[in-house]
């Protein structure tokens, strides 16, 4: 990442009293960033993990890396040219399986951008040319900016954890919408990808 971490949680915890108690309780922002791995390679294991626990993500990509020579993980050629039920029998539902050969599609076409074009791509042009693909939707793309470029002011607005550590760290009483996620994140701007990094560690009250 472009910014050292160390400047983002300095910045978060001078935000305000219950910023600097969480920053000094979780300790300093880990992040792990994933830059080797190309948009094509980051949205179809983002596609994987949806609406998954982590271990149930892990199994299913596991199985499908599985499928191919040494593990190593399937160009687009191969996806396509894989059987629908062997595509399922890792654990895909249709719709993943569909969405996953639409990505694949999409980076042979050149839709999904190769890692250095995405790289010089702004980050709203981005999440807009690959949310027009089946079953992608912003936070996938807001996973792939965080993951695998690195870009430092990501704020997933749509993301449960995001908007409950929110609700948490203030004490209120619901989450604010996404609209007010938005709005509220304004203030941790240029280090909004550190901020939902430490809400997503948000402990419950």
């Amino acid at each position: 990442m472009p910014v050292p971490y160390h400047q983002a949680t300095a910045f978060l915890a001078n935000l305000d009293e219950d910023w600097r108690r969480h920053v000094e309780a979780t300790g300093p922002c880990l992040l792990q960033p994933k830059p080797a791995r190309d948009p094509y390679e980051a949205l179809v294991r983002a596609i994987a993990y949806q609406q998954l626990h982590a271990k149930a993500g892990d199994a299913i990509l596991g199985r499908l890396l599985g499928l191919f020579p040494q593990g190593t993980f399937p160009r687009p050629e191969q996806i396509l040219a894989t059987d629908v039920t062997q595509m399922r029998s890792c654990g895909f539902s249709a719709s993943k399986t569909a969405t996953i050969q639409g990505i694949a599609q999409a980076a042979l076409d050149g839709i999904v951008p190769d890692y250095a074009t995405a790289l010089a791509m702004d980050d709203e042009a981005l999440i807009e040319r690959l949310v027009t693909l089946r079953g992608v939707g912003r936070w996938t793309v807001e996973m792939l900016l965080i993951y695998s470029l690195e870009r430092p002011d990501i704020l997933p607005a749509d993301d449960f954890g995001v908007r409950d550590g929110y609700r948490r760290l203030k004490g209120l009483d619901a989450q604010p919408s996404r609209r007010q996620m938005i709005d509220i994140g304004q203030a941790w701007s240029p280090y909004r990808t550190v901020a939902a990094w430490y809400l997503w560690r948000v402990p419950n009250r």
